[in-house]
C-alpha cells in the first residue's frame, strides 16, 4: 500500500477560505452586473468598485466601460483608462482592446499607436476578433508599425474567419492592390498563425 500524504490542515482551510472568497466575489459581481442590466448604475458601481480595488478584472473592465460612456459616474476618460490599464495587465482581452482605442484615439491618454499596436496585438492573440481588425487597420496605414499589406491582410484573414464584417470587407479591398503572390503569403501566415494559437504571429 502506498504511503499517501495528506495536506496538512491549514492547508485545508486556506483551500476552503480561497473557494469561499471566490463565491463571494461572483456573487457581488453577479448583483452589479444585474443592477447594471436594470440602468441601476449606483447599485452596479457599489458592487463593482469594491472588487475592482481588490483586483477582480472583469470588475475593473466594466468599471472602466462605466468611466468610458459616462453611466453612473461622470464621464472620465482618464479614469477608464485606469481600470482598462488594470484589467488589462490581467490579460483581459476586451479590456487589452478598449486600451488599443483610447491610444489610438488619444482618449484619457496621449494619442501613441505604438502603445495602440501594443495592447491591440495582445488582445488579437487572444483571438479577440475587432482587435485583430484594428491590428491590420494599423499595419494597412503603417500606424505604430511599417506599413504592411501582407501582415493587413493576415490579421483581416484572422478577423474574417471569425465573422467579423469589416475585416473581410477590408480584405477584399486590399486584395485589389497586392499581387497574387502577396495574397498566399498572407493567408500562409494566417495559417501559422491559427497553429501557433496566434502566439507570436
Amino acid at each position: 500500500m502506498k504511503n499517501i500524504k495528506t495536506k496538512p490542515l491549514h492547508t485545508i482551510l486556506i483551500i476552503l477560505l480561497c473557494l469561499l472568497t471566490s463565491l463571494s466575489v461572483s456573487a457581488d459581481f453577479q448583483k452589479g452586473f444585474e443592477a447594471y442590466q436594470r440602468g441601476d448604475y449606483a447599485t452596479a458601481l457599489r458592487e463593482w468598485k469594491p472588487l475592482a480595488e481588490q483586483g477582480y478584472a472583469l470588475a475593473q473592465y466594466n468599471l472602466a466601460l462605466m468611466y468610458a460612456n459616462g453611466e453612473g459616474v461622470p464621464e472620465d476618460d482618464k479614469e477608464a483608462v485606469k481600470w482598462f490599464r488594470l484589467a488589462a495587465e490581467q490579460s483581459h482581452a476586451s479590456a487589452q482592446f478598449n486600451l488599443g482605442l483610447m491610444y489610438a484615439k488619444g482618449k484619457g491618454v496621449p494619442e501613441d499607436d505604438k502603445e495602440a499596436v501594443k495592447w491591440y496585438r495582445l488582445a488579437a492573440e487572444q483571438s479577440h476578433a475587432s482587435a485583430q481588425n484594428n491590428l491590420g487597420v494599423m499595419y494597412a496605414n503603417g500606424e505604430g508599425v511599417p506599413e504592411d499589406d501582407v501582415y493587413a491582410y493576415m490579421w483581416w484573414n484572422l478577423a474574417a474567419e471569425q465573422g467579423h464584417k469589416d475585416s473581410s470587407q477590408n480584405k477584399n479591398i486590399l486584395s485589389k492592390e497586392m499581387t497574387s503572390s502577396q495574397i498566399e503569403e498572407a493567408q500562409r501566415l494566417s495559417r501559422e498563425c491559427m497553429k501557433k494559437d496566434y502566439k507570436n504571429c
